[in-house]
């Protein structure tokens, strides 16, 4: 028998927990290990229920989210987290996203959202919800600031595949990298795909990410 996908929901608002809860339990692969309204218990809360994805709040009371997400890189607990919250400011996803979480949700688009992103981030893919891929990637085309001189965490990349990844985070389309970058579309490709390896990325998603995490391109 496959086993379940175990599921630790936090958010300090009780009626949001059970409206989640009751909709991921549709899913029978899924099982809502365990919840916590309280910052201060939900590492321990997690770590007992062994719970596979953490669903978090930023705002939780007496320790926040970003408190949390560094108390588990500290400990080094093998969950993976979504972010819930109110807020799509992109200087707290570029935090949390440093701070090893793997998908961002707005608390407007969960209920549309949730099955999918804890789907996506179990099988190892980042998500975002619609709203906060927008903001991002819109943040970006109206004020691009482009650095591809700067270190990045893994210094793996070509300067010429730092210019790609970052064009294409924002969205430019192969005929349009070529001619900003004096290249046939066929190179640009080819960059494209060594890149992807490189990077064990299989999204546009995932490279923007990449490019806004390494500081490519500050909104």
């Amino acid at each position: 028998m496959t086993p379940k996908i175990k599921i630790h929901l936090a958010d300090d608002h009780q009626v949001l927990i059970d409206g989640l809860s009751n909709l991921l339990q549709t899913v029978s692969k899924f099982e809502v290990a365990g919840t916590s309204i309280d910052g201060t218990t939900v590492y321990d809360d997690v770590s007992k229920g062994k719970a596979d994805i953490l669903i978090l709040d930023i705002s939780m009371p007496k320790k926040d989210g970003i408190e949390t997400l560094k108390e588990f890189n500290k400990k080094q607990l093998p969950c993976k987290v979504i972010i819930l919250s109110s807020y799509d400011d992109l200087k707290i996803i570029k935090e949390v996203m440093k701070l090893g979480a793997k998908g961002y949700l707005t608390k407007n688009c969960a209920g549309d959202n949730i099955i999918e992103a804890v789907e996506a981030v179990y099988q190892g893919q980042d998500y975002f919800c619609d709203a906060v891929r927008k903001k991002i990637f819109n943040t970006f085309k109206d004020n691009p600031k482009l650095n591809s001189n700067i270190m990045i965490e893994n210094p793996i990349l070509s300067p010429r595949e730092i210019e790609i990844i970052t064009l294409i985070a924002l969205e430019y389309s192969g005929k349009e990298i070529s001619e900003k970058l004096f290249i046939s579309s066929h190179t640009v490709e080819t960059h494209r795909k060594n890149i992807m390896k490189k990077l064990h990325i299989k999204s546009t998603v995932g490279l923007a990410k990449y490019a806004f995490k390494n500081n490519l391109i500050n909104p």
